[in-house]
């Protein structure tokens, strides 16, 4: 499919992963998951290549972070990296994006994708991938569901209504994160699939849905057609995300279920989860000592030539991450409570370590 092009939506500050997330530094750009030093957002580009080559990727990110995004992905032609002036949540992004897709090529089908997940399988994706995109083709507003493997409650979950062909299916309805009973419920019943965030569709269908359903917004993208305008018109658009906007409310919309080891890597639990561990459960540097010390996660992630050498001893369950100017220590249970470092930091003033 020589007209389909890829949107990356690379703008978020992942701040559950602090002090390796900054703000100029966020989680798509880290080595956070699967081979070693590759950044999320490079494995990200890199597993489309064989459907999508680089040259028709398309990155979406803040205006701060064009240039550390442009390093990370040489590929990809510098005039496709989409500098945001301020975030305004996926909608406007996305309408900007296909907008601008769309007036060099009217007939594109794109794919819209975050650019800081997790894929295992990745002939797999691929393979539910082009199903997207064949449903896209035709007309129909498309998502990848993933077939839940736990009752999750932080997700959003799709309802799988008729079948359409080639494994889609169309979309009863979207639904918001739900209590643990509702999800528990919705895993055993088998019509329901986690929302990842990934969206399929041809330029025109979706420029007729954000007319439709987001009018204001359509009618300023429109006015976006240099740096200026950008700069005009990007602040003053409404933050609302793609999904409440207009996949809620849009005729023709489609899923197609994928089980291919998709993970949002939404904490430091999850890269524990996701590294290789030694005997113990530990996954750390090469050289640590490990003296009666389990399931600990020790990521160096400090600058220079000299490392440190870590020793643990009589620990468990520990994530331990050190940068040049902090060093985190925190139970793996509590990953999630990151973000009260980050609170923290802003309510002191200390913006330069944010």
């Amino acid at each position: 499919m020589p007209n389909v092009h890829a949107v990356v939506m690379a703008g978020g500050s992942g701040t559950r992963f602090w002090p390796a997330s900054r703000q100029r530094m966020p989680k798509q750009l880290l080595p956070l998951a699967g081979r070693p030093g590759e950044t999320l957002i490079a494995a990200t580009v890199r597993r489309l290549a064989p459907l999508i080559p680089p040259e028709r990727v398309w990155v979406a990110t803040g205006a701060r972070l064009a240039d550390a995004t442009a390093a990370e992905l040489p590929g990809v032609p510098r005039a496709q990296i989409l500098a945001e002036p301020v975030p305004r949540n996926t909608a406007p992004c996305i309408a900007w994006a296909t907008a601008t897709i769309a007036r060099a090529h009217p007939d594109a089908v794109v794919a819209v994708l975050p650019a800081d997940h997790f894929i295992a399988d990745e002939p797999g994706f691929r393979e539910v991938l082009a199903r997207a995109l064949k449903t896209a083709e035709a007309g129909w507003l498309t998502t990848i569901g993933i077939v839940p493997t736990r009752p999750e409650t932080g997700y959003g979950y799709i309802e799988i209504g008729d079948p359409i062909a080639d494994g889609a299916h169309a979309v009863a309805r979207f639904v918001e994160k739900p209590t643990r009973d509702r999800a528990e419920a919705f895993v055993a019943g088998g019509k329901h699939l986690w929302n990842a965030g990934m969206f399929f569709f041809r330029t025109g269908p979706m420029m007729t849905a954000i007319q439709q359903h987001l009018p204001a917004l359509a009618a300023r993208v429109a006015e976006i057609c240099d740096e200026a305008s950008l700069a005009r018109v990007f602040p003053g658009l409404q933050a609302i995300s793609i999904d409440k906007g207009v996949m809620e409310k849009a005729d023709r919309i489609a899923v197609v279920p994928g089980s291919f080891g998709w993970n949002d890597v939404g904490s430091w639990e999850v890269t524990w989860e996701l590294a290789a561990h030694d005997a113990q459960g530990n996954a750390v540097p090469e050289g640590t000592i490990t003296v009666d010390a389990t399931g600990n996660l020790v990521r160096d992630l400090s600058s220079g030539g000299a490392r440190r050498r870590f020793a643990l001893v009589g620990v468990r369950d520990l994530v331990i991450v050190e940068t040049d100017d902090a060093v985190l220590v925190i139970p793996r249970e509590r990953a999630q409570d990151v973000r009260a470092v980050v609170d923290e930091l802003r309510a002191r003033g200390e913006t330069d370590k944010l």
